[in-house]
């Protein structure tokens, strides 16, 4: 079975004003932690630096249960939650922050080069997300699945929505941090690839304009993770609910596994025009759940609820197969039934008035 892990991002706010406050550098010290992935060496298990110092981000070992996903996720939230404590501050699975900030970049060389590159971009840039990565069996393989999951990947977009509100404004959308991170220009959706050869190509072409400062910064919405064998899928916010994690987890999986059973039955991709693709990521980034999404399969608008469907029916054989099935059943209607993310922030906004207590009451259900 394939395994499964997934990275955190995740937001440090004051525990009595819910404004995001740069405590990262003494949570890391407090850990002994800040020390990333290292090429060749098996993912997960770390809590490390991100781009500012208002964030943390954890990542889970790989695994073949979901069980065991929700346990390390849930470990990871109250332990650096404990240890935020420590300095006055809370731990919000919040995808952008509610409260306004002025958010201070991370003093690595490399973040300070991209502050220096990208200006205004990389200076508002507090967004988070939530990353799975799957396991594959080879670059070929990969590139076959990167092919034919792009249509589907808007869906779980919607499906993590958490960041309604920007600087202190709702934003309208379920998912802001969709569109704050898609100011990055290597960011989003890419064309159907059809070899290793090409991806690579694509890749170097991007390094070789001088905008892409390194092979890490290629955004891409799903990618061949450099340095180990996963399938790394970008497009969810960090959830609110540990629920939505796993969901998203048990998607991703079953979404590879039916990408590699359709690429070895010589079962070609859908070759959606990358221009629809990204009209369908903003329609859910806009939506979320609550109003229409894109249809992956004709492009045309159909009810949230209805496209969800037709990608648990899309992945039901290797949910099936996995044994993830009842659960994954069990956590959409959860979802669809509760809201994600974005509908208990408004929602509790509309009760208090304050986003202040958008931030403090998801540090309460992150923890």
């Amino acid at each position: 079975m394939r395994t499964v892990g997934v990275e955190e991002e995740l937001l440090l706010v004051d525990a009595g004003t819910g404004a995001p406050v740069s405590v990262a550098p003494a949570v890391l010290r407090q850990e002994g932690s800040g020390h990333g992935h290292h090429e060749g060496e098996q993912p997960g298990g770390t809590l490390d630096s991100e781009l500012k110092q208002e964030q943390v981000e954890t990542d889970t070992r790989p695994h073949t249960d979901l069980a065991a996903v929700a346990e390390e996720l849930w470990a990871w939230r109250r332990h650096v939650d404990a240890s935020a404590r420590e300095s006055g501050a809370r731990l919000a699975a919040l995808a952008t922050s509610p409260v306004p900030a002025t958010p201070r970049t991370t003093p690595t060389e490399r973040y300070l080069r991209m502050a220096e590159h990208f200006g205004l971009t990389q200076h508002e840039q507090l967004a988070n997300g939530c990353h799975v990565h799957v396991s594959i069996d080879s670059p070929e393989e990969g590139v076959a699945v990167l092919d034919r999951i792009r249509v589907w990947l808007p869906v779980l977009t919607a499906l993590s929505a958490n960041s309604p509100y920007w600087q202190g404004a709702d934003s309208l959308y379920g998912s802001f941090r969709s569109q704050a991170w898609g100011r990055w220009p290597m960011a989003g959706p890419i064309d159907v690839q059809e070899s290793v050869e090409r991806y690579r190509a694509l890749i170097d072409e991007m390094l070789a304009t001088g905008v892409v400062l390194d092979e890490d910064m290629v955004y891409f919405d799903a990618r061949l993770a450099r340095g180990y064998p996963t399938i790394e899928l970008r497009v969810a916010d960090v959830c609110l609910y540990v629920e939505d994690a796993v969901l998203i987890a048990g998607l991703a999986r079953a979404l590879v596994e039916t990408a590699v059973e359709e690429w070895r039955t010589g079962r070609a991709p859908v070759s959606t025009p990358t221009s629809l693709l990204r009209l369908a990521r903003w329609r859910a980034a806009r939506s979320g759940l609550t109003d229409v999404l894109v249809h992956p399969l004709d492009n045309r608008p159909r009810p949230a609820g209805e496209v969800v469907a037709a990608l648990f029916e899309h992945v039901r054989p290797a949910l099936d197969a996995a044994g993830d099935q009842e659960q994954v059943r069990m956590l959409l209607a959860q979802v669809q039934q509760r809201g994600t993310g974005s509908h208990r922030q408004r929602q509790v906004f509309e009760r208090t008035g304050r986003l202040s207590a958008v931030a403090l009451d998801a540090a309460d259900v992150t923890c």
